[in-house]
């Protein structure tokens, strides 16, 4: 049996308007949420036009989509999405002539949009988790819809057969769940890194972070919750509370400061050229379906929420770095940057909450123009909220006379360590020699 999709209504209504404006066909991405009984999808989004004079003029065959540019914007979304949520799926909106090459494209476009944003993510899905993702076709003429899965974990998987459901209200009352995590990380540049690759480096020290964050204990409200028990299990609900409330739950993460007893700890020693330090409190936001959510499912979006928003503001800034520096920066001197500060955006008839990144000099402005690009909504300037404080990236290199330096202590400590090594023989020796006239003057006597 296939899998079931509860639709938000304003989608269909959306979906209808997109295939009377645009012809030949127009593709998009579905974004919503997974669990084990059923998937959930509260947003579609066209895919924006690459050139807005050239839109009008799209070649009449599905061979010239643009897979780099549908892939892209999948990876800029992904970044606006709070913790639960994920591009789930593709959309095509074709004329009838097209219809029969139709799922062959959104096949090859799944599988591209998975690989994609499978790249920049700093943590492993688990194994139970759903891998389906949706293939929705609708004909531009009929409106007729049909709406079909992959797994997208097997290369070789077949189309299987899924059910689309219009509901309304779908998330007007998902619950919330917000924590603030202070970041303190020091990553050291090796020094076998001639070409300084700073984005590299920080990766790879927020993948070891990433891993503290997996084992870390979550306080729900407070306690302590068992996985499989559910979310607002011995919760009593306010009398008085509408539909579209949102039931917010604070949430405290205490990340363990050593590993227990039955794991083996080892030191390397490593020569570095500098470090990176990242420091600030940033804050972290999740939402979940209201259908009997498990702490399980609550606290792994959480997670990769937590992750994913720290992973992709570095990457934001590197990419900010590269267009005003160029690739090829030579210097490596101390740098002291500032991370963009978290936003999150309301979503019409949701209880969810839309997310971005800004830099201090970004005017309100540009940031309106992004969310009507990427995620085609129009938002009102008082509707953004800055969430956090500043956060920092320092990034400081060795001194150049470090590795004189290192050299002297390294000859002075193995001098000493020879030294020590040798204490014994000397020493025996001398005990030796003083037995000995110990030993000759007492015969001698």
């Amino acid at each position: 049996m296939g899998r079931t999709y509860f639709v938000e209504e304003g989608i269909g209504q959306y979906l209808s308007e997109l295939s009377t404006a645009v012809k030949p066909y127009v593709t998009g991405l579905l974004i919503g949420q997974c669990s084990p009984q059923r998937d959930y999808v509260i947003r579609a989004v066209r895919t924006p036009p690459k050139d807005q004079h050239k839109e009008q003029n799209i070649p009449p065959k599905l061979a010239s989509l643009d897979e780099e540019w549908i892939t892209t914007h999948a990876s800029q979304v992904s970044r606006m999405l709070p913790g639960g949520l994920l591009v789930l799926g593709v959309f095509m909106i074709a004329t009838p002539e097209l219809s029969k090459d139709g799922q062959n494209a959104l096949r090859k476009l799944i599988f591209s949009v998975e690989k994609s944003l499978t790249k920049r993510r700093l943590w492993e899905p688990a194994e139970e988790e759903v891998s389906d993702r949706a293939a929705l076709q609708i004909c531009s003429a009929t409106q007729k819809v049909v709406c079909r899965t992959y797994d997208v974990q097997d290369p070789k998987s077949s189309a299987k057969p899924a059910d689309w459901k219009y509901q309304s209200a779908l998330s007007a009352s998902w619950l919330a769940l917000g924590c603030t995590v202070n970041v303190n990380i020091h990553i050291p540049l090796l020094a076998t890194s001639r070409s300084h690759d700073l984005q590299k480096n920080t990766k790879n020290g927020l993948n070891r972070w990433s891993k503290q964050i997996e084992d870390s204990v979550f306080l729900i409200n407070g306690q302590v919750k068992d996985d499989d028990t559910e979310l607002l299990e011995g919760q009593k609900k306010s009398k008085g509370t509408t539909q579209s409330s949102t039931q917010f739950s604070d949430v405290k993460v205490l990340t363990q400061l050593c590993q227990g007893s039955s794991h083996r700890s080892t030191a390397t020693v490593q020569v570095c050229s500098g470090s990176i330090n990242l420091r600030g409190a940033v804050k972290c936001r999740a939402y979940i379906h209201n259908n009997k959510p498990r702490v399980k499912e609550a606290i792994q979006a959480l997670k990769r929420d937590i992750i994913n928003t720290l992973s992709d503001r570095c990457e934001i800034l590197f990419e900010d770095l590269i267009l005003n520096e160029g690739p090829q920066k030579k210097s490596f001197e101390r740098e002291y940057h500032v991370l963009p500060q978290r936003l999150f955006v309301p979503m019409a008839g949701s209880s969810v909450m839309l997310s971005d990144y800004k830099f201090s000099d970004e005017a309100t402005g540009e940031i309106q123009e992004r969310f009507v690009e990427m995620l085609d909504q129009a938002v009102q300037a008082e509707d953004i909220h800055i969430a956090e404080g500043i956060s920092t990236v320092d990034i400081c290199p060795v001194p150049d006379n470090l590795e004189e330096t290192q050299q002297t202590q390294l000859t002075k400590a193995m001098l000493l360590l020879k030294l020590q090594q040798n204490m014994g023989v000397v020493v025996a020796a001398a005990v030796a020699v003083l037995a000995s006239i110990f030993s000759f003057n007492y015969f001698s006597d």
